[in-house]
């Protein structure tokens, strides 16, 4: 490993346009994806998009940001930091601009991808900047900061999005990117230093790494997108998980993961250096990175589902429950990340955060009801905020301060790749666990709620709940009780009287049946979700005990201890 230089010294203006500059570059791709989220509805509408191809909107996105962030951090080590955030940002902005004057599906998803390939370069360079610009000691606070820019998107994103859409038109959801973005790329190309690591020996970017990455990232993140749990061909949307082509995905991605790991262990410079996970925090700080990604978006992705299906509220209503998590998530970012620049230890305060994800989820997964309220349900998601929030900067602090200054882009990608790939493995999971459990709660609990009915009218109960929002997709159309119901008293009164109290009886009951599915449906996702934090857990009690230091020849002390097997 190579000999630790004297931390270098950066004056306040510096650190300051720096910060500013890459928190900016971070907003942009933050917001972009809860910004895009918000005007889906009306882009389908204006393009004319299907069921099968709307999820690309966000898939196409997704997957050419996870396999790019390697390949940035890696080059942000080679290059420097500042030349990579520029090229991210140019190239996210130039996406953006492609986006807001697409006029066709396909080019709207292709140049979704393009976004993602810039965005990719902006989550690594601006968690890579802050080690660049601090010692290990002062990290965690700045970390926490743009931990906290993460949380605060998804609260400003949503509203902005809707604003924007509904005033402008949702070609501006992109074009609103383009000022932001010309701001952040001044400051990055202007008041920016090189930031590029001393002693990082200037060799060619690892193409053929890159190339076995992408064989082995794509097929997987597709696979785990578009497989469900049961045939859904009726609406065009991917395949089932043991059908044919996904188990072909997924053999395609095993062998280009082979192949990554063959040209890593054979190249003078490679991608992704293997030898980093000879070291134990680094190692065992990307696998619990890799386990808490997993529940960290699916703990807040089935609760709108819950609130409008069970609790009756508007989407824009439910979406507002998740409001008091998101600030709880941005209190525990900056929180733990004063705490930890003040203690100079990390590790207790990712097991007390942990201990309580683990204690909000189980809250969650026993003592949601049908009955439950709004109120009630905000007030129990602020412990999930809070348990999730030191997630971020926490976690990162560690593995930098694992590896030598040569190799922070490196480690700040590997981190954010395992916890991208994380979420989309834990969304597809836990997505895979509520469509089960609900698919199943519904034929129960629905066919004994209309036993005893005549059969038409037991058809067409069965029909209307099991097109019920999140089972089918955005083709099925809301079970409407109310509706139904004057319907009924419309068509029986005068025809078959005697059968109205009965209809009307099993509508309710229906309902009820219903609200309990997804009730039962939700639960289970949050019970799934304890055993994956304490999972997460029993890993971080692993990780060696490291003490943040003051200075880099300090750390390097550190990191030799953590490769000795000894310790």
């Amino acid at each position: 490993m190579a000999s630790p230089a004297a931390f270098p010294t950066f004056t306040r203006t510096q650190k300051v346009f720096t910060m500013l500059g890459a928190l900016l570059g971070l907003l942009l791709a933050a917001l972009d994806q809860t910004i895009v989220a918000t005007a889906g509805p009306s882009i389908q509408a204006d393009l004319g998009i299907p069921a099968s191809l709307y999820p690309w909107l966000t898939t196409s996105y997704l997957v050419a940001s996870t396999m790019m962030v390697p390949v940035w951090g890696k080059l942000s080590d080679l290059v420097g930091r500042r030349a990579v955030l520029g090229a991210g940002i140019t190239v996210f902005l130039l996406g953006s601009f492609l986006c807001g004057v697409s006029r066709s599906t396909v080019t709207l998803i292709l140049f979704r991808a393009v976004q993602g390939l810039g965005s990719a370069a902006l989550f690594t360079g601006a968690l890579a900047v802050v080690a660049d610009l601090f010692p290990p000691r002062e990290r965690g606070k700045y970390q926490g900061l743009f931990g906290a820019m993460f949380g605060l998107s998804s609260v400003v994103g949503p509203l902005a999005g809707g604003f924007i859409t509904d005033r402008l038109g949702w070609h501006w959801v992109f074009f609103i990117n383009l000022p932001v973005g010309a701001v952040a790329l001044a400051l990055v190309l202007l008041r920016m230093p090189r930031l590029r690591p001393e002693g990082v020996p200037r060799g060619k970017l690892d193409l053929a790494g890159a190339g076995t990455l992408a064989l082995a990232v794509v097929p997987l993140l597709l696979a785990l997108s578009l497989g469900h749990a049961r045939e859904q061909e009726t609406q065009g949307i991917g395949w089932a998980w043991g059908s044919g082509p996904i188990l072909g995905l997924f053999a395609l991605a095993a062998v280009g993961t082979a192949a990554f790991i063959r040209v890593e262990t054979h190249t003078e410079e490679p991608l992704l250096d293997l030898r980093l996970f000879k070291l134990k925090t680094f190692s065992l700080g990307n696998a619990a990175v890799f386990i808490v990604g997993a529940v960290f978006l699916s703990g807040v992705v089935f609760l709108p589902l819950f609130m409008v299906n069970v609790v009756g509220l508007s989407a824009t209503h439910s979406g507002l429950t998740l409001t008091p998590l998101t600030l709880g998530v941005v209190a525990g970012n900056v929180v733990s990340g004063q705490l930890v620049s003040r203690l100079g230890r990390y590790k207790e305060l990712m097991l007390g955060s942990l201990l309580l994800l683990a204690g909000g989820f189980a809250v969650m997964g026993f003592t949601l009801t049908p009955q439950s309220t709004q109120a009630e349900v905000t007030v129990k998601m602020v412990l999930v905020g809070l348990g999730l929030g030191p997630s971020i900067p926490l976690y990162t602090v560690a593995i930098q301060n694992a590896v030598s200054a040569q190799q922070i882009g490196v480690a700040t990608s590997a981190a954010t790749f395992f916890r991208q790939l994380g979420m989309t493995l834990g969304v597809a999971l836990m997505g895979a666990v509520f469509a089960t459990t609900l698919s199943h709660e519904l034929k129960t609990r629905v066919a004994q709620a209309t036993d005893g009915l005549p059969s038409h009218l037991r058809a067409e109960l069965l029909s209307a709940t099991s097109g019920a929002p999140g089972e089918g997709g955005p083709s099925h159309t809301a079970f409407e009780p109310e509706a139904l119901k004057a319907r009924l008293r419309t068509e029986l009164a005068s025809s078959r009287p005697e059968q109205l109290d009965d209809a009307l009886s099993a509508v309710d009951r229906a309902d009820q049946a219903l609200k309990e599915a997804y009730t039962t449906a939700v639960k289970d996702v949050y019970r799934c979700a304890i055993l994956v934090a304490l999972l997460a857990f029993l890993v971080t009690l692993r990780l060696p005990e490291q003490p943040l230091t003051r200075t880099r020849s300090q750390a390097a002390t550190v990191r030799a201890e953590d490769s000795d097997p000894s310790v």
